[in-house]
């Protein structure tokens, strides 16, 4: 069964996915047919946590972006408001990563949402949780709204 993905426009200065930003990590993002968000990277010294392996920031950015733009595509104007990320194995640098995020459930004032990042062996290295309300007024005149 082929996957169907559509590529999300980036966003400007985005420090995760943004060509105009000079310390952008560079992330292109893709929306698969079930609505979840996808993308694959190889991060670079410029990520280097722990010798040889990325930041744990790093991850956590880039999976909180995933997460948001996961709510972002389903039509909400949100920030975070809580995010959990859950280092359960080291990410190593120089080797393709997925990452994956979805919304787990829509309440009147919140979302929530779940993502992981995969190593190139498909097993789990880091997962997250965010919780995500709407804030449309931080958004006026920016081009996201």
């Amino acid at each position: 069964m082929k996957i169907v993905m559509e590529k999300i426009p980036e966003h400007g200065s985005c420090f995760v996915c943004g060509t105009q930003n000079p310390h952008s990590i560079g992330l292109s993002w893709y929306q698969k047919e079930d609505k979840s968000i996808y993308a694959e990277m190889v991060f670079t010294e410029a990520h280097q946590g722990p010798p040889a392996h990325v930041h744990g920031g790093a991850s956590a950015a880039v999976l909180d972006e995933a997460m948001g733009a996961v709510v972002w595509r389903a039509g909400y104007s949100v920030v975070a408001v809580n995010l959990e990320i859950n280092y359960k194995k080291p990410v190593p640098l120089g080797e393709n990563i997925t990452i994956e995020a979805r919304i787990f459930e829509v309440r009147p004032r919140k979302i929530l949402t779940t993502s992981e990042m995969r190593l190139p062996d498909g097993s789990i290295a880091v997962t997250g949780r965010g919780i995500y309300v709407e804030a449309p007024h931080l958004f006026k005149n920016s081009g996201f709204d």
